[in-house]
């Protein structure tokens, strides 16, 4: 079995490669590799990774979902920082692709990575498990851009549901726009391994996926207005400037805190019985909860 270790750099290199074979013009091709290879923490191919082990397989099964979960949350962080979304000039570091090469090239590499997810599945994916896989893809990939509704819209034709108090509007926000892709992410690993929707393996990942995808987000919260935009990658207090919702500015920064032990907590228990095949998903989970960038 492979180590943990060897996810990230197994990724990069995936990633690269199916990139440079696309017969695309060079300019979009330029910005894809832009958007997608220009550093990230790679968790959601991380998180595919180490679910396809706690499920029983092992890491390499999981590249090709790694890979499509990455392009498409490469999609959404190029749509999201475009000026009619969060109108962001900085990610990770650098100046943001609509900045780097316009609004148009943005535009259409997004398009192209939302697409690409789906092409490596159909390419690349074993074939008995290709649909599986193109499902989660597709209803974590709805559940980010219903959450991006809520998010941005939700005074203005949004749709939120009547009588949620201020946390409840939080969780129903952040459930989709960050943890649905995380849980697509857990899944689709599962699924490499051949885990089914009734086995206890399944169970216990989705669990774990639903407390971590809601948890890096609190965490995300809590880093917006606790650290430097040179530490974070990007602008910080960003959210609370635009009037949005944050858990510190419904919890304050210590409930925010402790809703993140919380989450933590709930993550560890749902794979208790995953033993030592689990060991990667709770490490995964330390790191995420103590993250500072």
């Amino acid at each position: 079995m492979n180590t943990r270790g060897s996810a990230i750099p197994g990724i990069e290199a995936y990633l690269a490669e199916f990139v440079r074979q696309l017969p695309f013009p060079t300019a979009l091709r330029s910005a894809i590799e832009y958007a997608l290879l220009g550093g990230g923490k790679r968790l959601r191919p991380q998180l595919a990774w180490d679910s396809c082990i706690a499920a029983g397989g092992n890491g390499e099964m999981s590249l090709p979902a790694g890979a499509a979960v990455e392009l498409v949350h490469a999609f959404s962080l190029v749509h999201d920082d475009l000026p009619a979304m969060d109108d962001d000039d900085l990610r990770r570091g650098k100046p943001t692709l609509h900045i780097h090469a316009g609004e148009a090239m943005a535009i259409l590499a997004g398009d192209a990575m939302l697409s690409l997810g789906f092409h490596v599945l159909a390419e690349r994916a074993p074939e008995h498990i290709g649909i599986c896989l193109c499902r989660e893809l597709a209803g974590g990939t709805e559940g980010m851009i219903a959450g991006q509704v809520y998010d941005t819209l939700c005074g203005d034709g949004g749709g939120m549901p009547d009588g949620l108090s201020d946390r409840q509007r939080l969780e129903l926000i952040h459930r989709n726009k960050t943890g649905a892709l995380i849980r697509a992410s857990c899944r689709m690993g599962a699924a490499c391994a051949g885990a089914l929707d009734e086995s206890m393996e399944m169970r216990a990942i989705s669990a774990y996926a639903d407390a971590v995808g809601l948890m890096f987000q609190v965490v995300d919260d809590l880093l917006d207005v606790t650290q430097p935009a040179e530490r974070i990658g990007k602008r910080a207090n960003k959210d609370a400037q635009a009037g949005k919702l944050t858990y510190p500015g419904v919890l304050g920064v210590e409930g925010t805190r402790k809703a993140v032990q919380e989450l933590r907590e709930k993550a560890m228990n749902a794979i208790e019985g995953l033993g030592e095949r689990g060991t990667g998903l709770r490490e995964l989970a330390e790191k995420m909860a103590r993250r500072e960038s």
